[in-house]
């Protein structure tokens, strides 16, 4: 998909029209969310405007996108815990720290998802045969153990109640 931005590292804009259509500047032509969905796992920068007033509506554009993958797909990447505890912090006096957060703790794990992804390129470029598919799992194992854990006490530290009462509420 050839894309051209507005300005060199300005993001390309996005026009949502009344008729609910996606206009991308960028290259003339009416796109999907479909279509956003894939800039964004290409790394695409976009802003989405509104066409008349010209509001950014970036973030609830994303969110629909967020809405769809999760109810389209086979594989849903929210639980359902992890959303009823998200729903939980609005209006929470602990809101304004969850963003910051999240997206620091989404940081971690795309760069331990790297460190992962070079883990198994150096597992298939040393294999000699089919004795062993997965050289170096256990530091795969370490790595999700360390991110789990740094989850789970940071969202305890949020949690307006104690979240062993979830726990048992959910084993049910």
């Amino acid at each position: 998909m050839g894309r051209t931005k507005q300005k060199e590292g300005e993001p390309t804009i996005i026009k949502k029209y009344a008729n609910r259509r996606l206009y991308d500047t960028g290259r003339s032509s009416y796109v999907t969310l479909d279509d956003l969905c894939e800039m964004v796992k290409e790394g695409h920068d976009f802003v989405v405007q509104d066409a008349k007033s010209g509001e950014d509506i970036t973030r609830p554009v994303l969110t629909q996108i967020i809405v769809e993958q999760e109810s389209n797909g086979e594989q849903n990447l929210l639980p359902i815990s992890f959303l009823r505890n998200l729903i939980g912090f609005y209006g929470d006096n602990m809101q304004g720290l969850v963003p910051n957060y999240l997206d620091q703790t989404l940081e971690i794990f795309v760069g331990n998802q790297e460190r992962m992804r070079e883990q198994i390129n150096k597992s298939f470029e040393g294999m000699s045969g089919m004795q062993n598919m997965f050289p170096g799992s256990s530091a795969f194992e370490e790595m999700n153990k360390q991110n789990m854990a740094m989850f789970e006490r940071t969202m305890k530290m949020f949690m307006p109640y104690n979240g062993d009462q979830d726990d048992k509420s959910e084993k049910k």
